[in-house]
């Protein structure tokens, strides 16, 4: 039915100009010859011919202004004033991360979609997802922050390369020559392309041409870890600061001899680790983050260094005495024997063996243990680490 509005409206507009012309068609177009209804003359007045044409050109506007302006009202798209309220309210960075388009498109999702959480917006944080709950009339369940992890550490000086390379600087690019320029086929190829992909020059390389990630600008968008051809970078929960940083699924001996910080799957940190967080999988040591308690044992143990603990200091744990009923669950779990005492009376902490790795915290019936840290605290150490040793 709208489209056949639509048709007679134009006709209307047609029959309307086509009696204007007829109209004007004296005054603007003298007719000559036979039947002619003015006789030609020698002179035309230019003037009165210029005020016609603009009366003429002044009405044909006001009609088609008119009808346009009936037709914009009656076949106008009703937008949802939700929707601009959540886009001014967005970072408008148009990263992707929050897995649309743009941030125009995720307000238009999250205004009409109730599936689609108000907390999508990462760069906008926990202040943009309350705003955006508040618009959509949702209940903002915030999530924890995330920030990029670059899981390899073989940098120039520690991973052998496999050619000199000459072309464009551009890891995509590199990545079709052979590879990539270093031995171990899942390495950092070190050209920077995620550097110069970061919306929020959040990553830097070093000197040694492997990536540095500063969380304080780091939003977790995943735009660096879409365009890593190698896929040597994570977006992983804050809190869990304890990762294995190396990607290779070669054969422990294979990794010797191409990088010195691999992991070469010893499974020294799968047994050491009390809370079964690590395993084993292709050749390849991975930390369960919903099991770990970052405890950082696994990163003591080592070999390789190829587990890296971005939690510079813990807090040491001590006893709340009132709460503390002398059971020796603490001296039994400790791994540093730093916690001693006599059965069925107060137990004491040795601070200066005490790693801070919270097992003793988790263990304690009574919950008589404090002092050791939490998500807070984890992710308040790494953002008052150095930004070098930030850099897996």
């Amino acid at each position: 039915m709208e489209f056949f509005h639509l048709v007679d409206i134009l006709n209307s507009f047609t029959n309307i100009i086509d009696s204007l012309i007829n109209l004007l068609n004296g005054f603007l177009i003298p007719s000559v010859g036979v039947g002619g209804g003015v006789e030609a003359r020698e002179s035309v007045n230019l003037i009165l011919t210029i005020q016609n044409t603009i009366i003429f050109l002044s009405i044909v506007g006001l009609v088609f202004g008119f009808g346009l302006a009936i037709a914009a009202k009656k076949f106008a798209v009703k937008v949802d004033p939700r929707i601009e309220a959540v886009t001014e309210v967005l970072a408008n960075a148009h990263c992707g991360g929050c897995g649309y388009a743009g941030c125009r498109q995720y307000a238009e999702a999250v205004v009409t979609n109730p599936n689609v959480p108000p907390t999508l917006c990462t760069p906008g944080g926990e202040k943009t997802a309350k705003l955006v709950a508040q618009i959509t009339g949702k209940i903002p369940v915030i999530r924890e922050s995330e920030f990029s992890r670059i899981m390899c550490q073989g940098d120039s000086t520690k991973a052998l390369g496999k050619f000199k390379y000459e072309g464009i600087t551009d890891c995509r690019a590199a990545v079709l020559a052979g590879g990539g320029v270093k031995s171990c086929d899942y390495g950092c190829l070190g050209f920077g392309t995620c550097e110069r992909a970061c919306p929020f020059k959040a990553i830097k390389m070093n000197e040694y041409n492997l990536p540095i990630v500063d969380i304080e600008k780091c939003t977790g968008c995943k735009v660096c870890a879409n365009v890593c051809p190698k896929k040597v970078i994570e977006i992983l929960p804050g809190s869990k600061a304890v990762i294995v940083a190396c990607h290779s699924k070669d054969r422990g001996t294979d990794v010797r001899l191409k990088c010195q910080v691999g992991c070469i799957a010893c499974g020294t940190c799968v047994k050491v680790c009390p809370f079964e967080a690590v395993a084993l999988t292709d050749n390849l040591a991975r930390i369960n983050v919903d099991k770990c308690k970052v405890c950082g044992l696994c990163k003591a143990k080592c070999p390789t260094k190829a587990i890296v603990d971005l939690l510079p200091n813990r807090n040491k744990a001590y006893i709340i005495d009132e709460k503390c009923i002398g059971c020796n669950m603490c001296m039994k779990v400790c791994p540093v024997n730093a916690a001693f005492g006599e059965m069925k009376k107060i137990h004491t902490i040795d601070a200066n063996r005490c790693i801070g790795c919270g097992i003793c915290t988790t263990k304690c019936p009574k919950q008589a243990i404090a002092g050791t840290f939490n998500t807070e605290t984890v992710l308040s150490g790494v953002k008052n680490k150095s930004k070098e040793s930030i850099a897996v």
